[in-house]
């Protein structure tokens, strides 16, 4: 199954994507990962993006659009996978059509979340795991910017009919069970 999850940052589509992507033996393919990992391990992609994603600011296009592809090209995405984060904006939709060559996404979850508590469980998350990407500046500059490029999304894809809302918010196993049988 090919899945794509969308939502605001903290809806909890890592957490969520992780789970799905387990039950249903795929990779789950998170781009904010794999750029926190490159960070981590100061690589040059990791050079490139440290500062801009701490001021909330996105990797552009170019660069997304080539690690997106590299991935899903690896052998464990061949039969399936999850994507968390990619595509972000119409361009990128364009371009991860192209890269499935023909074999469209089966369906896009987005999890829909009020965005006080969103904003609330970010910055709480912040202080537990120490991530610097999440200040209350920072928070609120990525939700602008979702709701600007990012949300439209949503449209093209219910207009391809692929498109299923679940509530984000509750304890996390509800969350699970609501995505679980929007699948079936």
């Amino acid at each position: 199954m090919r899945l794509l999850i969308l939502g605001p940052p903290g809806a909890g589509k890592g957490t969520q994507a992780a789970r799905i992507a387990e039950h249903l033996g795929i990779p789950a393919i998170s781009t904010g990962d794999i750029f926190r990992a490159n960070i981590k391990n100061e690589t040059e992609l990791g050079l490139q993006v440290k500062d801009i994603l701490a001021s909330g600011g996105y990797v552009s296009d170019e660069v997304t659009n080539a690690i997106v592809e590299d991935r899903l090209a690896q052998e464990d995405a061949s039969s399936g996978f999850l994507l968390d984060g990619y595509p972000r904006t119409l361009a990128q939709v364009d371009a991860l059509d192209a890269m499935l060559d023909g074999h469209p996404l089966d369906r896009v979850l987005e999890l829909t979340v009020d965005e006080d508590a969103v904003v609330a469980r970010l910055l709480k998350r912040a202080e537990v795991e120490g991530r610097s990407d999440d200040s209350d500046e920072v928070i609120r500059e990525r939700m602008a910017i979702y709701h600007r490029e990012t949300r439209p999304l949503s449209d093209t894809y219910r207009d391809r009919g692929i498109l299923v809302e679940v509530d984000g918010l509750g304890e996390v196993d509800e969350v699970t069970a609501r995505i679980l049988a929007a699948l079936s």
